[in-house]
């Protein structure tokens, strides 16, 4: 299991404790992404194998960074702030292990609270429509279950918030079968805030600069491609 982590030594320690209840896992490794606070303590005094990166190197880095360090045949991937609800990160694996699909994205329930206008969202799920002909509901969903090959297969992945956008178009141009399942996973998120627009314009320009990237590099025809997508 990779967790990458910045400045989360409140929440770290709870997520990695329950990450410990996950029937099967034997490896809970967080990379922290050069935070300022106790999160690498935090992160061991729970169990967990921790790599300290002197510089943030954005959550893409950090996922590259740690993809090296990962035992096992199926992996988990899940992000630092899902607290005790990540031992529910177990509903992930089922279609990975009864051989349904190559990675399972989780799909997080509505919480109600007000947080951006969809812009990310909005672009990711096109941009992957566009590439795959995948209509996923969870496009950035950082918590996912995969096969070791999966994740080696599209390393390295693009920096910052275009990893996840990034990760599930390359899955799928290799060929590899990409399954969504709700799970009851619950993590922190940015509202309406001048900090929560400044966190999704980081993320809106990253997921686009992915986008690019992959459209630059593949010189492949789409499946199903949307004429109004815009790419």
């Amino acid at each position: 299991m990779l967790i990458p982590a910045y400045n989360e030594e409140e929440r770290i320690g709870h997520t990695v404790g329950a990450s410990w209840e996950i029937p099967g896992v034997a490896q809970v490794l967080v990379v922290d992404d050069g935070s300022r606070d106790g999160t690498a303590r935090a992160a061991l005094e729970s169990g967990a194998q921790v790599i300290v990166l002197e510089k943030n190197r954005g959550k893409g880095g950090a996922l590259n960074a740690g993809a090296g360090h990962l035992k096992g045949d199926i992996l988990l991937l899940l992000d630092a702030d899902l607290g005790k609800s990540a031992s529910r990160a177990a509903g992930l694996l089922g279609p990975v292990i009864d051989g349904l699909a190559d990675m399972v994205l989780a799909v997080l329930p509505k919480t109600g609270k007000k947080a951006g206008f969809g812009l990310v969202r909005g672009l990711a799920r096109a941009g992957i429509r566009h590439f795959t002909g995948l209509d996923l509901e969870a496009p950035l969903s950082g918590q996912r279950a995969m096969r070791r090959e999966v994740l080696t297969g599209c390393l390295p992945l693009a920096g910052g918030y275009g990893a996840e956008v990034d990760f599930t178009v390359r899955a799928a141009m290799l060929g590899y079968r990409v399954m969504e399942v709700p799970v009851d996973l619950f993590h922190r998120e940015t509202g309406r805030d001048l900090g929560g627009f400044m966190h999704r314009g980081r993320q809106l320009c990253h997921v686009a600069r992915a986008l690019y990237v992959i459209k630059k590099n593949s010189g492949l025809r789409t499946q199903n491609p949307d004429p109004h997508s815009g790419f």
